[in-house]
């Protein structure tokens, strides 16, 4: 299993485009094997790699690892993206946190019934202005650096900037009231790993659409 990591998941975002991101934006190449059909799940399975039965796994430095968590702190300890000592870390997994309670959010909307989605889309918008981007505001402002922690890039920047883009695919314009957010976004954006992974043909994943919201039904019999 050496070389680059591989990583097994859909054609999708899911819970897998977090470690797409971080990777690409430590400069890391992967390969990916797609699940495209229920029997690709079931086989790895049945092989018995997946230690929990689910999706995401990636192979890396000799493992097969499993849970998203688990596999974004070691891709960020491991890739100088964790702070530089405890405290560092607690902040990092702080922010962290808040922008995954968010981004799931938009995960699972596609996957909510019709009559539910414009109030569920509403709700995110007024979370993400109200409860979790003032935090990251403040922060920067607070902090007076270019990124959220210390004054280097860490995991806590690349979640934070991948939380608002997609915020931003549900509200266009959800920073006007966020200026230094704004600012954030254009400096993180044009780090040259993370400027790769935003341009056309690279392995980000398009927004969640209908067909594939079918598709994944199929696979995981949801």
């Amino acid at each position: 299993m050496a070389g680059k990591p591989k990583l097994h998941y859909t054609k999708g975002r899911g819970k897998m485009e977090s470690i797409r991101w971080l990777l690409a934006a430590a400069g890391v190449e992967f390969d990916e094997e797609f699940i495209e059909k229920k029997e690709d799940l079931e086989k790895l399975r049945n092989d018995g790699v997946l230690l929990f039965q689910q999706v995401p796994m990636v192979e890396i430095d000799g493992m097969r690892m499993v849970q998203t968590r688990a596999i974004l702190s070691y891709i960020a300890a491991k890739y100088n993206l964790y702070g530089k000592d405890l405290k560092e870390r607690a902040w990092i997994d702080m922010y962290v946190e808040g922008t995954t309670d968010l981004m799931g959010m938009i995960m699972y909307l596609p996957f909510q019934p019709a009559d539910t989605k414009e109030k569920n889309l509403a709700l995110i918008i007024e979370r993400a202005t109200t409860r979790y981007f003032p935090v990251y505001e403040k922060a920067l402002k607070d902090h007076g650096q270019d990124y959220l922690v210390g004054n280097k890039l860490s995991w806590a920047d690349v979640h934070l900037l991948e939380a608002i883009l997609m915020v931003e695919e549900c509200k266009p314009d959800v920073l006007s009231a966020f200026p230094l957010l704004q600012a954030f976004k254009g400096r993180i954006s044009n780090i040259p790993t993370i400027k790769k992974f935003l341009q056309p043909g690279s392995q980000r994943k398009p927004p969640t659409d209908e067909k594939f919201v079918a598709f994944v039904r199929t696979i995981f019999s949801i």
